[in-house]
């Protein structure tokens, strides 16, 4: 922690230096696109008033929801971390920890990027305080497993849930020790998919993120998004703000069978939460091409959870740290015939369901060549850009997904 993070750990006040320096500017933005109200409430905030604080979050949090996502002015997002950076400071004042943790994570969410630095600090701050609170009195029990080792399952039972024809083909090919220079020469420039079996072992995460206590220790408190449906292009998908704590508890009861699995999917979880960060490493193959790391992912949920046939513009390595996941890999060369969708928004999704496929709507999809695989604990799938595929975790399953660019597309993508 920096002297300033240690003085305000050691006192009952949060730091924020850059939301001193900048506020002046922030509100008089918000005023030129017609935002007084929230100026006036921001301002009390400001000066110690509660009310006006929340007030002032409830207005900024209307205007993120005023349209799309993508046309919400930046300067209302971070008008909203302002608002949870003055609530924050309340709670924390009167030590509730687990309720300031609550604000500032949605400010790191759903606000903007000028002030993340004080949030992040902020959190770092009540966290450390929280955790000093919970310690008193807690006696360490048996690690509580999500998989056991060992845990086998009857090959007919999983094709029984798999789309038909799965595992009966190709099978993604499999290499141990494949070296940089490997990768790049026979799959990357070539855009074929591998499975690496041996470049996790090193990774905290290969033993930690099994355990349940471990994970409710470091982010049970925090707040996350999750989806709850079957799947994105279902009508009754949603999502869902929940505490770690929460989704891990809704994890362990879920009945593979359910037609409502909540999902932690393709979140940016190690940019909010630090410490699960220092659990992973970034692979080495993801520096072919030259290029740059775009996007850390989680995904992490129960067995049944489905990613629906689709693609990505970005090289890919779906690290798979705990559990197992069928995955079904089609080349781009065959984008038609796997009938996207048209909307824009959608136009890297397949119309086609493979769990349940209408021949008659869609009948070139049957005689489609495909790789699968089943994507084994400890294990880093290779998913060239533009390259179709369909995932469905067939245990409880925590993943990593490492998207980069290589250097000719890093400009445009």
């Amino acid at each position: 922690m920096s002297t300033a993070t240690t003085a305000a750990a050691a006192g009952n006040y949060l730091t924020t230096p850059t939301l001193d320096a900048e506020s002046s500017n922030l509100l008089q933005t918000i005023s030129s696109h017609g935002g007084y109200a929230y100026v006036s409430m921001s301002t009390l905030a400001a000066s110690g008033d509660f009310r006006a604080a929340e007030a002032a979050r409830e207005m900024a949090w209307e205007q993120l929801h005023s349209g799309p996502w993508h046309s919400v002015l930046p300067a209302w997002r971070d008008a909203y971390s302002m608002a949870c950076l003055h609530v924050a400071k309340f709670h924390y004042r009167n030590g509730e920890f687990k309720e300031s943790l609550r604000v500032l994570d949605l400010g790191l969410i759903m606000g903007g990027v000028l002030l993340k630095k004080d949030l992040e600090s902020a959190i770092e701050i009540v966290t450390a305080k929280s955790r000093e609170k919970e310690s008193e009195g807690f006696e360490k029990g048996p690690k509580c497993k999500f998989v056991e080792e060992g845990d086998e399952f009857d090959k007919e039972e999983v094709l029984r849930v798999l789309p038909e024809k799965s595992l009966s083909s190709k099978i993604v090919v499999k290499k141990s020790g494949l070296s940089l220079e490997g990768f790049l020469r026979e799959h990357f420039l070539s855009g074929s998919p591998v499975i690496i079996s041996d470049c996790m072992a090193h990774w905290p995460a290969r033993t930690k993120w099994n355990d349940m206590d471990y994970l409710k220790r470091v982010a049970g408190d925090r707040t996350v998004p999750v989806e709850v449906g079957k799947n994105y292009l279902c009508q009754e998908w949603k999502q869902e703000l929940i505490t770690f704590s929460e989704f891990l508890e809704k994890i362990q009861s879920n009945d593979s069978s359910s037609a409502v699995p909540t999902y932690l999917a393709q979140h940016q979880l190690f940019d909010q939460i630090n410490e699960l960060r220092k659990d992973i490493c970034i692979p080495d193959y993801c520096c072919a091409g030259g290029g740059e790391l775009r996007s850390l992912n989680a995904w992490f949920g129960p067995a049944g959870t489905v990613t629906p046939l689709h693609h990505d513009p970005h090289h890919n390595i779906l690290a798979q740290v705990v559990g197992k996941k069928y995955v079904r890999l089609y080349t781009s060369s065959v984008s038609e015939e796997l009938y996207p969708y048209n909307e824009t928004m959608l136009c890297n999704s397949s119309q086609v369901d493979l769990d349940n496929i209408d021949d008659g709507q869609y009948p070139k999809v049957h005689d489609l060549e495909f790789l699968d695989c089943i994507l084994e604990e400890g294990e880093m799938l290779y998913i060239p850009p533009k390259w179709w595929h369909y995932v469905r975790s067939l245990t409880i399953s925590f993943s990593v997904s490492f998207w980069w660019s290589n250097s000719e597309s890093s400009d445009a993508s």
